[in-house]
């Protein structure tokens, strides 16, 4: 089914490519049906790669959604022209009033910072408590997580000695919980990050629910018990190559940055890495537009 966005998107062209199907605005109109509306926050630096990742998981779903671009404001993207910018993100005063099905709130490369020195902190709080009225289901991923779960329950991720960097396996801890199903009792997930959440800590709070873990990488999947936000420390929708992207950029920089672990074949940064993690990334995205945003929001999203 189709994912409907912004003709002119550069996205648009990679996922036809794939045989993707998008929906041109004119076409959409004319469908009688409420498709589900649905935010991305994006606070990559990489608008573009990340946008083009998300709409590719998005869109795997018989699901018919509407996705707008969200930015903040007190911040200015330094690896996306703003030209980008101010052609298909919209600002949080723009979409205030508005009500949505979904949202997702991307990670951000900001480890070395205290959530309340990030320059958009402010706005980005502001976000937070408004999805607890305008939003039916968010989905936060990775340092997106982080934050989300400091603000809503002042949990603080724990620093790692050394980046968790790779692709790991995972386990369900939940085999009944919506967001597994269908997914294998091993499925795999990239990770890039220098914090972790504590077991001990989230079992403090008896709103939370840990809904997959990783004996290596550690706590992967985080619920409250309605499922209305959902925390998720991995990036399931990572590319083939991002991981390597990173890796080879980080050396360039003269970084101290060990190779991706169980990612290239042999440990060979010369052979094109594997993808496992693809079928497992499809299903938590679709088991979520599926039964926590679908099934659960209200028709009339005035109602919600």
């Amino acid at each position: 089914m189709p994912i409907r966005i912004d003709d002119e998107l550069p996205a648009k062209q990679s996922l036809e490519l794939e045989n993707i199907f998008v929906m041109s605005n004119k076409r959409a109109d004319m469908q009688d049906i409420r498709p589900l509306n649905i935010i991305i926050l994006n606070l990559m630096p990489t608008k573009i790669e990340t946008e083009t990742q998300l709409l590719r998981l998005l869109s795997n779903s018989p699901l018919q959604t509407n996705v707008e671009l969200l930015q903040v404001v007190s911040h200015k993207s330094k690896n996306t022209s703003q030209e980008h910018m101010l052609k298909f993100y919209k600002t949080f005063d723009e979409i205030k009033d508005n009500k949505y099905d979904g949202m997702i709130i991307t990670g951000a490369p900001l480890a070395d910072f205290e959530f309340e020195e990030v320059d958009y902190w402010e706005e980005l709080c502001k976000i937070f408590e408004w999805t607890k009225t305008n939003v039916y289901s968010t989905l936060h991923l990775c340092w997106g997580a982080f934050a989300s779960l400091y603000y809503h329950y002042g949990l603080h991720p724990h620093r790692l000695e050394k980046k968790r960097f790779g692709v790991f396996a995972h386990r369900s801890l939940d085999f009944t919980h919506p967001l597994m199903r269908g997914l294998d009792d091993i499925f795999y997930v990239p990770h890039s990050r220098e914090w972790e959440l504590s077991t001990s800590d989230i079992a403090m709070v008896k709103d939370l629910q840990i809904i997959s873990y990783s004996d290596v990488a550690g706590v992967h999947i985080v619920s409250d018990m309605e499922c209305r936000n959902i925390f998720i420390t991995g990036h399931s929708e990572y590319d083939r190559n991002t991981l390597a992207k990173e890796y080879f950029r980080d050396l360039s920089k003269g970084l101290d940055i060990d190779k991706p672990v169980n990612y290239f074949p042999n440990d060979d940064i010369n052979l094109v890495p594997l993808m496992n993690w693809r079928c497992a990334g499809n299903l938590i995205f679709s088991n979520w537009l599926n039964y926590f945003v679908y099934q659960k929001t209200p028709y009339d999203l005035s109602e919600l």
